[in-house]
């Protein structure tokens, strides 16, 4: 085993949107492979029709995709273990099942709805601790354990509805070391008689979640906590079909809880906090509902990926911007956590504004160029380029750049108040009054060097120091009291249009602050 080559597999079910539990999921069994020189398969679990969704394969691809998390086969790639999708493997799962039977290791179930509800009835109001269908109670129902083999073939060749269950053996210790967890021991009268084939000939998860790792040669399983309780059942059906020597290693990740720590993260906790949980956006096709998604929501998949991969894990230093080359080196199970980890949607959201820093100026530009345009705005694409320049640090999210810069496209109507209460006074008027004649005059280049060396000239003509009216200034020219570089804004702007602000603030304050 340890000489093979690692192979890891990220199995999701077409159910619905990815959850981020998912997606982390998926990210770290591709960190994984790619450190190990290993291969990552994409294996799609539809063995229960009932939940299929359509779009929802599709859905996992793209998202997938987005996050940069590639995929060596899979439905899309092929491969030497094609089909990748379960309900197209359906005919290979019975060949086991029937195989575990002749061994003695499960058997033919032929109970009814109303018979599995009498039991179970029964065992609660016997106030039995788990009701379950194990060692002691399969002896009182309706299978090839408690039938005749006469029976039991009389049943099976009318055509009586079946499923194949696992024959759990008494009195056995199942061991397995998980590479988070360390040894996990439970009892194997813990464990139920899980059904392995349902009555459609469709394999359950167990069944078709082993088979297929041992076919696909897959060395290690890396998936969810909430999968815990049912590895020691698979290690049984590895040790039961004679497989246990190939058995896999397990790696059984930590939960995502909601934001205050408290439980399991839950799409609802999404809705009311108004944040998203899945990659990409998702509308549910039956009821029409849209979920976020973190794509849509103005997220970089750089940036969303190295957020997921610090929820339970940390490279043991002080760094937190790792870029996915940088997560494929640092990776390691032994600095994931075994606790729960938080979902601290800030945190993305800084995580994201690092990555906007680092982005290139021309990506941005790209990028919003069609927000602008959106909301009917004309802005040549130097203009942008000096918007980003301005705002790029200032923000969290590249669309965030427009919503901010819209002052620089309409004159302000109304002034911040309690600014233009505290600092428009006889003073400010003075050398706003000097500013304006001053910048109306202007020849050359209206740079903000040189828009600052003209301030600076026209108010020590006047006497006035520029710390004492510069937020009067700010107030008459985007009718706020704070904000990015004001010389940067002005070289925006241009001079007719700063010199028109002037005019008009100085038209507007004095009433304003009246009515006031």
């Amino acid at each position: 085993m340890n000489n093979q080559r690692v192979r890891v597999r990220f199995a999701p079910s077409p159910t619905g949107p990815l959850h981020a539990g998912g997606v982390r999921t998926a990210l770290y069994n591709y960190l994984f492979a790619r450190q190990q020189g290993g291969e990552m398969l994409l294996r799609i679990e539809d063995t229960d029709q009932n939940r299929y969704v359509p779009g929802a394969e599709e859905y996992i691809l793209e998202a997938l995709d987005w996050l940069g998390v590639q995929i060596d086969e899979g439905p899309q790639q092929g491969g030497p273990h094609a089909p990748y999708r379960q309900s197209e493997r359906k005919e290979m799962y019975r060949e086991y099942a029937e195989k575990l039977i002749a061994d003695g290791k499960a058997y033919y179930a032929f109970d009814t709805a109303e018979e599995l509800d009498a039991m179970r009835k029964r065992l609660e109001e016997a106030k039995v601790a788990a009701v379950q269908y194990n060692a002691i109670t399969r002896m009182e129902m309706t299978n090839s354990l408690t039938l005749t083999p006469e029976q039991t073939q009389a049943k099976l060749e009318s055509g009586e509805p079946y499923v194949i269950r696992m024959k759990i053996m008494p009195k056995e210790d199942v061991r397995f070391k998980d590479l988070i967890r360390d040894w996990v021991v439970v009892h194997s009268s813990q464990i139920d008689d899980k059904v392995l084939l349902k009555s459609d000939g469709m394999p359950t998860y167990h069944l078709a979640n082993i088979v297929d790792d041992h076919l696909m040669g897959i060395t290690h399983v890396i998936r969810g906590e909430e999968w815990l309780p049912s590895a020691p059942l698979h290690v049984l059906l590895y040790r039961y079909l004679g497989w246990e020597s190939t058995m896999p290693q397990f790696a059984h990740l930590p939960l995502l809880l909601k934001p205050d720590g408290n439980g399991k993260l839950s799409k609802r906790d999404a809705d009311l906090g108004g944040f998203p949980i899945f990659p990409l956006e998702w509308t549910d096709p039956v009821t029409g509902d849209k979920a976020k998604g973190f794509r849509e929501e103005g997220y970089l998949p750089a940036a969303t990926a190295n957020f997921l991969a610090l929820l339970g894990w940390n490279a043991g230093t002080e760094q937190e911007i790792f870029d996915m080359e940088d997560l494929i080196k640092a990776f390691s199970f032994e600095r994931v956590h075994k606790a729960g980890a938080r979902f601290d949607i800030q945190k993305a959201n800084w995580f994201n504004q690092q990555y906007l820093k680092q982005m290139d100026d021309a990506a941005i530009v790209a990028q919003i160029k069609p927000l602008y345009q959106a909301k009917g705005i004309d802005v040549k694409d130097d203009q942008i380029a000096q918007i980003v320049h301005l705002l790029k640090d200032r923000v969290h999210f590249v669309k965030e750049i427009v919503s901010e810069s819209v002052f620089l496209f309409n004159e302000p109507e109304v002034y911040d108040q309690d600014v233009a209460i505290k600092k428009w006074n006889e003073e400010a008027v003075n050398a706003i009054s000097a500013l304006k004649d001053a910048f109306a005059d202007f020849s050359g280049d209206f740079t903000s060097q040189n828009i600052k060396e003209a301030i600076f000239a026209a108010l020590d003509a006047i006497g006035v120091k520029m710390g004492k009216v510069m937020q009067a200034l700010r107030l008459a020219v985007t009718g706020a009291g704070a904000g990015p570089d004001l010389m940067i804004i002005m070289e925006i702007l241009g001079k007719d249009e700063v010199v028109k602000r002037l005019e008009n603030a100085l038209d507007r304050l004095p009433a304003q602050i009246r009515l006031a």
